[in-house]
């Protein structure tokens, strides 16, 4: 067992064999200038900025070998998966399916709906296509979670108050302790950030945990 005893409302300890990391949409699109994420009037430098920590996580969990699974939030070419509610809504200068600078956005296939070179999938690890913000919600999640025994999970990515949070709240209720890495997830809003990461730890860990990398790896090596 490893024993986080820095995290936050308290201790967080999990067997590497039964725990699997989730990288949460580290995808162009979101990350990169020229992306969906910044036509939408965000600053993308933000999501940048926890890169070198998520490659960094990632790279630990490979090195002790712990199942590392991707998700993307993206769309069937036809749009069939994608409400006309979720398309529709808002004023943006683009939407889901436009053609945009990588491409249609937030299409599955096209540049923008990639990962991030920098922490792009090895041969083994899954990846998930989700249309929706929870990656629980019409993928295979649950099932290959179920299939490799999988109790515990460890989150990053982004943003942290939509598709992160969702996923971690849909995890909970199906049972899994979950563990937020606050230096490797981030939102376009700081105060949404600290929001979130309250709310999860809130009231014993109601959702979940959550510790900095560094704590994390320091538990690991004592």
């Amino acid at each position: 067992m490893v024993h986080v005893d820095a995290a936050l409302p308290f201790p967080f300890a999990f067997d590497p064999a039964t725990t699997a990391l989730v990288v949460i949409d580290m995808q162009r699109d979101f990350i990169e200038p020229g992306g969906f994420g910044e036509t939408l009037g965000n600053d993308v430098s933000r999501l940048h900025a926890i890169v070198p920590t998520v490659a960094d996580l990632i790279r630990l969990c490979r090195d002790k070998g712990m199942a590392v699974i991707h998700t993307r939030e993206c769309h069937r070419p036809d749009l069939s998966d994608l409400p006309p509610a979720k398309r529709n809504r808002g004023t943006p200068a683009l939407r889901i399916g436009d053609a945009g600078p990588m491409g249609r956005v937030l299409v599955a296939g096209e540049e923008g709906a990639k990962i991030i070179p920098q922490l792009a999938p090895i041969d083994g690890e899954l990846v998930i296509d989700k249309p929706g913000k929870g990656a629980f919600y019409a993928t295979s999640l649950a099932d290959h979670l179920a299939q490799e025994g999988i109790s515990s999970l460890i989150f990053a990515g982004v943003t942290t108050e939509v598709c992160v949070q969702t996923t971690m709240r849909e995890a909970n209720d199906r049972g899994f302790d979950c563990l937020l890495i606050e230096d490797a997830t981030e939102s376009y809003f700081p105060a949404f950030k600290a929001a979130t990461l309250e709310m999860v730890r809130a009231q014993g860990a109601i959702i979940g945990w959550t510790a900095l990398f560094s704590q994390l790896e320091k538990a690991w090596h004592d």
